[in-house]
């Protein structure tokens, strides 16, 4: 899959059904069986799913990334700075020479 977010999330909750719904058919109670599945899940997705995991660190890594200047580089971002400029430019044309509040 592309999406790595998808493709762990996905794999982490087909493990847990895929437990809880064998723990039912062996006549578990349900509360256990999502106890013992959560963690059963967790266990198999810590050791065997490294690559997954990497690979969603890296989206969350490129996603949160920084300039030099200590802004993120995303592309709604720029266009959200683009907008907050072009309305700080109109208050500053709507204010007009006369700065210190008086008519």
């Amino acid at each position: 899959m592309k999406n790595p977010w998808l493709s762990y999330v996905l794999i982490r909750l087909g493990l847990f059904f895929g437990v809880f719904f064998t723990l039912l058919l062996l006549q578990f109670n349900p509360f256990f069986a999502a106890i013992i599945a959560a963690a059963i899940s967790f266990a198999i997705a810590l050791l065997f799913l490294d690559r997954q995991r990497d690979a969603m660190s890296a989206a969350v890594a490129k996603k949160l990334a920084r300039d030099t200047s200590g802004r993120y580089q995303d592309d709604l971002s720029s266009e959200e700075d683009r907008i907050l400029d072009l309305e700080a430019k109109a208050d500053e044309s709507d204010a007009g020479p006369n700065q210190d509040g008086k008519p």
